[in-house]
């Protein structure tokens, strides 16, 4: 499955058009990375606790996305972009979106 931020995909061309496709997750946050990203506040750094799950998160969703592009019959998605937002306390939202297409090669 190919996957792209870009609108066309160098080397293919677009077939056809299947839809919107989406992937999307709620990560809830806990006490203890809290408490370690307070920590790397107040003594600067970067939060690796809210990082890794940050990127777990975002590999999910982008699963998410490929699966529901595959049973649409997809072969690329294009467009690709995604979000974050804080939905309630503690907890974050990631979505991910982009178009499903059917390509072949040039």
């Amino acid at each position: 499955m190919i996957v792209s931020t870009t609108s066309i995909l160098e080397g293919y061309e677009v077939r056809e058009y299947l839809g919107v496709v989406t992937g999307e997750v709620v990560m809830g946050t806990n006490v203890i990375k809290d408490f370690l990203a307070g920590l790397s506040d107040i003594f600067g750094g970067r939060s690796n606790s809210y990082e890794n799950s940050l990127s777990k998160g975002v590999n999910s969703v982008g699963s998410e996305l490929k699966e529901r592009a595959q049973a649409m019959g997809a072969d690329a998605v294009i467009g690709v972009h995604h979000s974050m937002s804080s939905v309630g306390e503690g907890l974050m939202m990631i979505v991910i979106m982009g178009t499903a297409v059917k390509v072949q090669r040039k």
